[in-house]
């Protein structure tokens, strides 16, 4: 059970990542799309599913977004009444800036902490106009909902440039974060660094790691890769130019992340790590999304 490795601090946790239907879809086709969600699903090797809160980033950057934002369905109005019949747990994200004190208390009340476990997402940006503050979501949910299992988001290739990230992770695990989620990895180093210091703040702390869950994601055209770096998925020169100029950029960016993931797996290993992965697909294409669940069949045969 998702519950048990997480409060064990157990390595290998393997999650798919998705986002809900666009809220405009009619109810008879939302349906449709949920029942070969759930057919899908229920044939893979995964502890749990993750149902993203998708909010507009644009003051995160002054770039024109690559695909038009719409809105999604609410992930956990969707896990309830639509992915019922997938008996995993789901993890529920929340973008906490979006969310009034009322809507975000009902959420926390209603969760069922034998079900459901949350992700909490802060503002995208210190310019982001937020109606909560991650710390202020952190302590209603200690208030309302102790049982409920947190985790936090964790961005490795921040750590490059600030070089704190591991201490944002510590602080949000003294705050109730069970486990982590990264952002999408395609630079390697920047996430090797990342758990090189978390590692070595805890051995000097003497705190016990939690898992640290890393996001995978194929990339299948030059529009997905211009959004995924919109996104702030950062993509080292050298691997841009090779998906950039591949026969097949979808399935080299399946092999580096299958590899990405491999070389991660055993530098965390060595050092008694627990890490996990998460298998997304940023985009809907149906052949993005094919080769999502083919990652995940490669990670999961290791």
């Amino acid at each position: 059970m998702l519950f048990d490795k997480i409060r064990n601090r157990e390595n290998g946790i393997v999650l798919y990542g998705m986002v809900p239907p666009k809220r405009e879809t009619p109810p008879e086709k939302v349906e449709e799309i949920s029942l070969r969600q759930v057919q899908r699903l229920q044939s893979l090797k995964i502890d749990g599913l993750i149902l993203y809160d998708i909010h507009d980033e644009q003051s995160r950057t002054p770039e024109e977004r690559p695909f038009p934002f719409i809105e999604t369905i609410d992930p956990f109005f969707y896990s309830n009444n639509y992915l019922s019949a997938l008996c995993i747990p789901k993890v529920i994200y929340r973008s906490v800036g979006k969310y009034s004190n009322s809507e975000l208390s009902r959420f926390f009340a209603e969760a069922s902490p034998e079900n459901d476990l949350t992700v909490l997402v802060g503002a995208s940006s210190n310019s982001q106009e937020v109606t909560f503050s991650l710390s202020e979501a952190y302590k209603l949910k200690r208030e309302i909902n102790r049982d409920l299992l947190m985790g936090g988001v964790t961005i490795p290739e921040r750590h490059l440039s600030k070089g704190n990230e591991h201490v944002r992770v510590f602080d949000k695990m003294f705050q109730g974060c069970s486990f982590f989620v990264s952002q999408g990895v395609y630079d390697l180093n920047a996430s090797k660094s990342f758990l090189s210091d978390y590692y070595y703040y805890g051995q000097e702390h003497n705190v016990p790691l939690v898992p640290i869950i890393f996001t995978l994601t194929p990339c299948g055209s030059l529009k997905t890769l211009q959004f995924m770096r919109w996104l702030g998925i950062s993509i080292p020169r050298w691997l841009e130019n090779e998906l950039t100029h591949a026969k097949d950029i979808l399935q080299q960016s399946v092999e580096f992340s299958e590899q990405c993931w491999l070389e991660l797996k055993n530098f965390a290993d060595q050092k008694g790590i627990p890490v996990g992965c998460n298998i997304e697909s940023v985009a809907v294409r149906q052949a993005e999304v094919e080769a999502s669940i083919e990652l995940l069949q490669r990670v999961t045969k290791q």
